[in-house]
């Protein structure tokens, strides 16, 4: 069960209508009665039939998705709303933390990810974070690369490269993070929100094929490998 405790009385940055996909009363309850507290708009769906249907409104600005429904499991509404609507961010809720579970989700589609129980302040957070992303516009640009986060179509020149979630995830926070140079430990915690673990091979693997990938297109990935401290981006191009 989701430890909710939602404080009152303080508004939201500004007005977003957010779409709750829970069939849990209690926890939908919670979760409404929460938000509703910061200043949020909100609307339920209690199964995944619903939670499509009412995601295709384009007043809901945010997501939250559980992964067990009735009707329609999270990942067959995820896969719908990025169909219908893949500007919108999705944050997906399970009662399964597991790294594959974890991977799994964010590869779907989803923007962001969170284990039951959790806190309140930790959703709170993180939909303040998807907010602001929406709100810094949809183009990004940098190292011979352009990003539209609305479409989650990367172009080099003239060319589009069809990526997955994780690897547009990954170019999009080195392009944000031009220069710095960011430990493995930071990418896995940032990208995958996933705890350090040193046998995982997800972030090489990744690595790998999206330079493969703009390679085909007549890019490059432009990351420089700092032995035994991480990688650095550079937005020279």
């Amino acid at each position: 069960m989701a430890r909710l405790d939602p404080p009152g009385g303080r508004p939201a940055e500004s007005t977003v209508r957010i779409l709750i996909v829970e069939d849990e009363p209690r926890i939908a309850s919670l979760l409404e009665e929460g938000l509703q507290a910061e200043g949020y708009a909100t609307v339920v769906a209690r199964d995944g039939e619903e939670g499509i249907a009412r995601g295709a409104d384009p007043e809901v600005e945010l997501v939250i998705l559980d992964v067990m429904l009735p009707k329609l499991d999270g990942y067959g509404v995820l896969a719908a709303l990025r169909r219908q609507r893949p500007e919108v961010p999705v944050i997906m809720l399970t009662a399964r933390g597991d790294t594959d579970s974890k991977v799994g989700g964010l590869d779907a589609g989803a923007d962001d990810y969170l284990t039951k129980p959790f806190a309140f302040e930790e959703l709170l957070a993180r939909l303040r974070a998807l907010s602001r992303r929406r709100s810094q516009g949809w183009m990004l640009a940098g190292g011979g690369l352009v990003l539209d986060l609305r479409t989650r179509v990367v172009r080099v020149g003239e060319r589009a490269v069809d990526l997955t979630d994780r690897e547009f995830a990954l170019l999009e926070f080195f392009i944000r993070h031009p220069g710095e140079l960011v430990s493995r430990r930071d990418l896995l915690r940032e990208v995958w929100q996933l705890d350090f673990d040193p046998q995982s091979t997800v972030l090489e693997t990744t690595l790998t094929r999206l330079r493969q990938k703009l390679a085909r297109a007549g890019g490059r990935l432009p990351v420089q490998t700092v032995r035994g401290a991480g990688y650095r981006f550079s937005d020279r191009g």
